[in-house]
């Protein structure tokens, strides 16, 4: 029997009732399934009711790069260090749709994976950033909810913001 066949799996079931299969090394890099696991509170199957089966497979894809990038590599796979490997992969990885990114940020979260939600919080900190507030606005679908004068009476008492 080989190695791959003897490793543990772990059953995450998303809010839309999908079921994955994944191994234990790459469920322990969620750390809310770490401490149900440690404390032996997880069956045969652990639901998340806050992830649906998307969110859950980018999750999971993530998790599976990351357990896996520690691992070493052949010879001359890549002219690039793993470190940088890995880097360049996040930033393609985060390349998806607003509301994609909100929810993985969300999943992150929950899950307690803080490498996933810094990549997630940064991306979203860098649509942000050097944009004006009506710009942020329309890029997030915000309504302005302040009269004029409200917002002159802001832009007043913060105007070192708006230098």
């Amino acid at each position: 029997m080989a190695a791959e066949d003897l490793k543990k799996m772990i059953t995450l079931k998303s809010s839309d009732g999908e079921e994955f299969k994944v191994e234990e090394a790459v469920a322990m890099e969620l750390q809310t399934i770490r401490h149900m696991i440690e404390d032996e509170c997880a069956d045969n199957e652990i639901p998340l009711p806050n992830v649906n089966s998307k969110i859950l497979s980018k999750v999971i894809e993530y998790c599976n790069k990351h357990v896996h990038a520690a691992k070493p590599v052949a010879d001359g796979a890549s002219a690039l260090s793993p470190a940088e490997d890995l880097k360049n992969w996040d930033a393609e990885f985060v390349k998806v749709d607003q509301a994609t990114l909100f929810d993985l940020s969300l999943a992150a979260n929950y899950l307690d994976i803080k490498a996933l939600l810094d990549l997630t919080c940064q991306t979203i900190a860098d649509m942000i950033k050097g944009k004006t507030p009506e710009e942020i606005r329309r890029t997030f679908n915000i309504k302005n909810d302040f009269t004029a004068e409200e917002e002159d009476e802001i832009r007043r008492e913060n105007q070192w913001a708006f230098e």
